[in-house]
C-alpha cells in the first residue's frame, strides 16, 4: 500500500447497491462533488457492495446511471469493495497478530442483554463488556473451545477520540466499547473496509451524511493502528420529512429512478438539491456545474434540509 505524502485533493463518492439512490443521498453526492471539483481535486467512484444479504440486483448499474444522469462524474475506473477482500483479510490480520483485536463468540443478542438496553441501528449499539477479551490465545482457539466461528473486534483503550470536522468544527466522538472489524462468516465490517479502502485510494477528504459521524472515531482509531495517514471528514445534515425524520418510503418515493420515471429532468432535480443546500431558490433548474464558481460549503445551513415529494418534482 502507497503511503506516500497526499499532494492533491483527493475525494470519492461511495454508493452502496443495497437499494436506490433517493434525495437525501444525491445531496451528500452533490456536495461531495462540488467541494472536491471545485479546488480542481480528484474524485473517485466506489461501489460499497460486501454487504451481500441487503445488495440488490441491478442497483450497482442503477447508482451509477443516477450519478451521471445528475452529472456527477468522476475519475478512473469505477470499483467494488467485493474486489479488495484480500486487503480487508490482510488488515484483520495484522490487527489480531499485533494484539490490536481479538475473536469474538458473542451473539449481538447475548451484548445486548448484557448491557440490558437493545438497540436497532448498528451505529448505536450498546457498548461491548468486553467478554472476549484476552479470553482466547487465537482465532482457531475461539472456534474449537465454543464451536462458534467468531467475530473480530478491535480493542478500544481510549473513551474519545478528538477531531476537527471540516464542516461541524472540533469533535470529540465517543467510542462505546470495543468494535466488530470483521463480522462472523460474512467478511470485513464497514469501519474496516472503507479505511483500507481509503487510504489505498490516497482519499484526503470525506464528506458524508452525518449519520455516519459515530464512525469517525472508530475510522481513526484504526487508521493509527494500522499506521495509515486519515483524511479530513465533513459531516453534513442529512434531507428529513416534515416530520423532522430521515428522508424515507414514509415520506412518498423520493427515489432518482421514480422521479426520472415521472419525466423530470436532471436539470430540475439539481435545481432542487440546491434549493435544499440553500444555494438557489426553489424551482431552479441548473447544472452540477453550474454551481461550482461559487461554491462554498460554510454557505450550507447547519440544520437538515427538510425536503418531501409533496415538495418535489410535482410543484417545480
Amino acid at each position: 500500500m502507497d503511503r506516500s505524502p497526499i499532494k492533491q485533493l483527493v475525494g470519492r463518492l461511495a454508493p452502496s447497491p443495497t437499494g436506490v439512490l433517493h434525495l437525501g443521498n444525491a445531496r451528500s453526492f452533490l456536495l461531495a462533488w462540488l467541494s472536491v471539483r471545485s479546488r480542481q481535486g480528484v474524485l473517485r467512484l466506489r461501489i460499497e457492495d460486501i454487504d451481500g444479504p441487503r445488495v440488490k440486483a441491478g442497483a450497482e448499474q442503477q447508482a451509477i446511471q443516477d450519478l451521471m444522469w445528475l452529472g456527477l462524474d468522476h475519475d478512473g475506473d469505477a470499483f467494488r469493495q467485493s474486489d479488495r477482500l484480500r486487503h480487508y483479510r490482510e488488515a484483520v490480520d495484522s490487527l489480531v497478530q499485533s494484539g490490536r483485536a481479538y475473536p469474538c463468540v458473542c451473539t449481538r443478542q447475548e451484548v445486548e442483554a448484557a448491557a440490558s438496553a437493545p438497540q436497532e441501528d448498528w451505529l448505536d449499539a450498546p457498548p461491548y463488556p468486553g467478554t472476549c477479551r484476552d479470553r482466547f490465545a487465537s482465532v482457531a482457539a475461539a472456534r474449537e473451545q465454543t464451536g462458534r466461528n467468531p467475530a473480530i473486534r478491535f480493542r478500544v483503550e481510549v473513551d474519545a477520540v478528538p477531531f476537527e470536522d471540516i464542516f461541524r468544527g472540533p469533535q470529540s466522538g465517543p467510542i462505546l466499547g470495543d468494535f466488530v472489524i470483521e463480522r462472523r462468516e460474512r467478511g470485513a465490517a464497514y469501519q474496516l473496509a472503507v479505511v483500507v479502502d481509503d487510504a489505498a485510494d490516497t482519499i484526503t477528504e470525506v464528506l458524508r451524511g452525518d449519520d455516519l459521524l459515530p464512525s469517525t472515531p472508530r475510522q481513526l482509531l484504526l487508521y493509527d493502528a494500522l499506521g495509515l495517514t486519515p483524511p479530513r471528514f465533513a459531516h453534513v445534515p442529512l434531507v428529513v420529512g416534515e416530520d423532522g425524520l430521515r428522508l424515507a418510503k414514509r415520506h412518498g418515493d423520493s427515489s432518482l429512478r421514480h422521479i426520472r420515471e415521472r419525466g423530470v429532468g436532471g436539470e430540475e432535480v439539481l435545481g432542487y438539491l440546491a434549493y435544499l443546500c440553500g444555494f438557489r431558490p426553489k424551482g431552479s433548474r441548473c447544472l452540477a456545474a453550474d454551481l461550482l464558481r461559487d461554491f462554498d460549503l460554510s454557505k450550507l445551513e447547519p440544520a437538515p434540509a427538510v425536503g418531501t415529494d409533496h415538495g418535489f418534482p410535482l410543484d417545480c
